[in-house]
């Protein structure tokens, strides 16, 4: 088996794309969305009839011009998520507006509207991952969600803390971002090479997913945000991991033998971290916590600002289309 392959019989694969012919082309499980991917998919002419049908669909319910660029938005995501349903035989995950990243109740408010238009398919709530930002809000908003059975992917994640925080709340899945968290340490310590097993990225992953697996949480963990094929080779046996097509294709050129390096037997040696001591997360210890880790604390507002940034500008392009 190619390496592709091999990791499929120990994670869950996910696409980190919007592009619908490489899902296709590398039969992924599951697929993630954000702002970002949306905005460059909405650049292709091929996809531009998903953004003239939200738009038309906007303006046959919206009674003003703020809630129709509002639901011609909702709709593109929901448009693209609807497309990638037809290619994975699992879930998709849907950003929030990363504009609410601090307002759980607006938050809330969101997702019941983007599942909303996904019922009025008929697809099912099982098959649709909430994306919130890993802030206090966010995670608040994520309790009340999976309260609702509306399942919850927490993104921007970069810390334990985090990582534990959402775990309380019986969040379905984490996507802690491994190559953002590399990037940071490298511009830090002056382009420092690191070597896959000593990637900060894959360490963090690996200290969250001894953690879970140690105390027993059931939230799933999804290694995302990757800089080369080695650092996911560092985390095969993840629970799962999103991989943009660069790497799925590296991964499928490649027939060198794939070891599992995480497993959730605690008689693996990973597991027995004796550093590792349960944590228990309030908001104020949270917010202190996440305070102390200057890493965390910048990617998690880096992210959001980038995330803010391409939003607005599918904005602007839905915006531009209506009025033309």
């Amino acid at each position: 088996m190619n390496q592709l392959e091999q990791l499929k019989t120990m994670t869950t694969v996910v696409a980190d794309t919007s592009d619908f012919n490489s899902m296709i082309q590398y039969s992924p499980t599951e697929a993630t969305t954000n702002p970002s991917l949306i905005y460059q998919a909405s650049q292709n002419a091929q996809y531009l009839p998903l953004l003239q049908e939200a738009i038309a669909y906007a303006k046959q319910y919206a009674s003003s011009s703020k809630e129709l660029l509002s639901l011609a938005l909702d709709k593109t995501f929901v448009n693209f998520g609807l497309e990638i349903l037809k290619i994975v035989p699992g879930r998709v995950s849907i950003e929030i507006d990363a504009r609410l990243s601090f307002d759980s109740e607006g938050s809330i408010k969101k997702a019941k509207k983007i599942i909303a238009l996904f019922e009025n398919y008929q697809i099912d709530r099982s098959r649709i991952l909430i994306k919130l930002a890993t802030t206090w809000e966010g995670i608040m908003a994520a309790k009340k969600l999976e309260k609702e059975k509306i399942q919850c992917n927490m993104t921007l994640l970069f810390s334990l803390c985090q990582a534990i925080a959402c775990a309380k709340v019986n969040s379905t899945l984490i996507s802690p971002f491994v190559g953002r968290i590399l990037d940071w340490y490298r511009k830090k310590e002056n382009n420092k090479d690191y070597l896959p097993h000593e990637d900060p990225g894959v360490l963090s992953v690996t200290q969250i997913y001894q953690y879970y697996k140690k105390f027993g949480h059931k939230t799933q963990i999804m290694g995302a945000s990757f800089r080369s094929k080695d650092e996911i080779l560092q985390l095969a046996g993840c629970d799962f991991l999103t991989i943009a097509p660069k790497f799925l294709e590296e991964l499928k050129n490649s027939q060198e033998p794939l070891n599992r390096l995480l497993n959730p037997n605690l008689e693996n040696p990973n597991l027995k971290n004796p550093n590792l001591e349960k944590i228990n997360i309030d908001e104020k210890q949270f917010r202190y916590l996440l305070n102390q880790d200057e890493m965390a604390s910048e990617k998690l507002s880096d992210g959001i600002r980038i995330f803010v940034r391409d939003i607005t500008k599918l904005e602007k392009e839905i915006e531009k289309r209506i009025n033309s």
